[in-house]
C-alpha cells in the first residue's frame, strides 16, 4: 500500500531529510515530487519554503478472521428450575435380631504359575561417528597489482591536465597524484591516486564533479578544438553508474505495480542520461527530465 506524506524544509534536501527523520525511512526508500520551489525573499517578506510530496510503500494490513455468528439453535436453552421436593417420611426401622451363620473354611489358595518375563533387549552401542576430514585452508587473495602509468610526453595536452590538477590538488591539501592518457576522439582520462582519496570524492561525487569541471575549463581555454577531461578516483565513477542503474530499475519496476508515476531526486546531466539508458529498452516506461538546474530530475511514468 502506498502511503503520501507532504513534508517542508528551507531547501529540497532538507525537506527529504526532515522526511527521512520523521517518517523513519531509509534515503533511498521513498520517491517525492517537488510541489513548491523554495524562495528567499526581501528582507524576509514574501520567502517560503520547500515543499514536497514523499510517497512510499507500507505492507498491506492483515485480514481479520470473520466472526462466525452462533444460530439461534445452536445457542444452549436454559434449563427450567426444579420445584423442591417435599421430605419423604421415614418409617422407623425394627430393630431385628442379628443372625448367625456358620463361617465355611476358605479354601486354600493355589499359588500361580509365574509366567516367564520377556528378555530385556540389549542397546546397541551408538555407532562411532567418522570425523571428517579437515577442510584445505582458502588460499589468501593475491593483492591486486597496481596499475602502471606511463608517464605524459613534455608539452602533450596531458602533461598540461597532471600540471593543472597538481597545482589543484596542492591548494586542497591532498597528496593524491593525478595520472592522465588519451581514449578515443579527443577524451582524456584521469585517475587521481593516493590515500584519503573519499575527499576528493565528496557527497555523491559533488567534489569529484567541481575538480573535472574546472580541468575542463582551465584546458579548454589554451587548446585548438574542444577537449573532453574525466576526472575519476578509486573507480568511484564505474561503482556509482552501477548503483544508479539498479536504482533506475527498482524504482520503475514499483512505477510499473502501482501504475503511477515517480519523480527522482536531483541528478546532475550525467546521472540523469544514465538513468534514461537504463529505462529506455524496458516495457511500459518512459522517461523525462523536468525542473530547473541544480534541481532537475528524472520522471518515471507508466505507459501502455
Amino acid at each position: 500500500m502506498e502511503m503520501k506524506h507532504i513534508v517542508t524544509g528551507k531547501t529540497i534536501d532538507e525537506a527529504k531529510a526532515n522526511a527521512v527523520a520523521q517518517l523513519g525511512l531509509d534515503a533511498d526508500g521513498f520517491s517525492y515530487q517537488v510541489l513548491q520551489l523554495p524562495k528567499s525573499g526581501f528582507l524576509g517578506f514574501g520567502a517560503q519554503p520547500a515543499k514536497i510530496e514523499v510517497s512510499y510503500e507500507v505492507p498491506d494490513p492483515k485480514p481479520e478472521a470473520p466472526k462466525v455468528a452462533l444460530s439461534a439453535a445452536s445457542r444452549s436453552k436454559p434449563k427450567p428450575a426444579k420445584k423442591p421436593e417435599a421430605p419423604k417420611q421415614e418409617a422407623p426401622v425394627k430393630a431385628e435380631a442379628p443372625k448367625t451363620e456358620a463361617v465355611k473354611p476358605a479354601a486354600p489358595v493355589e499359588p500361580k504359575e509365574e509366567s516367564p518375563k520377556p528378555e530385556k533387549k540389549e542397546r546397541r552401542e551408538p555407532k562411532e561417528k567418522k570425523p571428517l576430514p579437515p577442510r584445505e585452508p582458502k588460499e589468501p587473495k593475491a593483492p591486486k597489482e597496481p596499475k602502471v602509468y606511463a608517464p605524459a610526453e613534455p608539452g602533450s595536452v596531458e602533461e598540461k591536465i597532471e600540471q593543472f590538477l597538481s597545482g589543484l590538488l596542492e591548494h586542497m591539501d591532498s597528496k593524491a597524484v593525478p595520472h592522465c592518457w588519451k581514449e578515443e576522439g579527443n577524451t582524456y582520462q584521469v585517475e587521481l591516486v593516493g590515500e584519503d582519496l573519499g575527499y576528493l570524492i565528496g557527497r555523491r561525487g559533488d567534489t569529484l564533479d567541481a575538480i573535472q569541471h574546472l580541468a575542463n575549463y582551465s584546458i579548454n581555454r589554451g587548446v585548438e578544438g574542444h577537449v573532453r577531461i574525466n576526472v575519476d578516483a578509486e573507480s568511484y565513477r564505474e561503482k556509482r553508474e552501477e548503483s544508479l542503474r539498479r536504482y533506475a530499475v527498482k524504482k520503475a519496476q514499483q512505477v510499473l505495480k502501482m501504475r503511477r508515476r515517480t519523480t527522482l531526486e536531483p541528478m546532475n546531466a550525467y546521472e540523469r542520461h544514465v538513468i534514461h539508458a537504463a529505462l529506455q529498452e524496458m516495457d511500459n516506461i518512459t522517461t523525462h527530465s523536468t525542473g530547473v538546474e541544480p534541481n532537475r530530475c528524472v520522471v518515471i511514468e507508466y505507459v501502455r
